[in-house]
């Protein structure tokens, strides 16, 4: 069971999306949750993803993360989401 920053629910890991942060790729999504680097979950709901903010994603990556950087996963989670509103709203 992992936390979605979002909404705060707990699900199965298969059921969230991974944010990863790595020194490679930066923040990227990991739609696998199989890649290296520190992740954090998010719902497959779009009302989850945007409310993705700096203070908890930074918090959650344990290193800094700029409002460009969540502006950047947002628009490339726009395809994958498959839910337009979490199971808790």
């Amino acid at each position: 069971m992992r936390t979605c920053l979002s909404c705060r629910e707990k699900k199965p890991k298969k059921e969230l999306i991974r944010i990863l942060l790595n020194e490679e790729n930066g923040l990227t999504a990991d739609l696998t949750g199989k890649k290296n680097g520190r992740g954090a979950y998010v719902c497959n709901s779009v009302t989850c993803v945007d409310k993705l903010n700096v203070k908890s994603l930074s918090a959650a990556l344990k290193s800094p993360v700029s409002e460009r950087m969540i502006q950047e996963i947002k628009a490339s989670l726009e395809d994958s989401v498959k839910d337009k509103q979490c199971k808790q709203d």
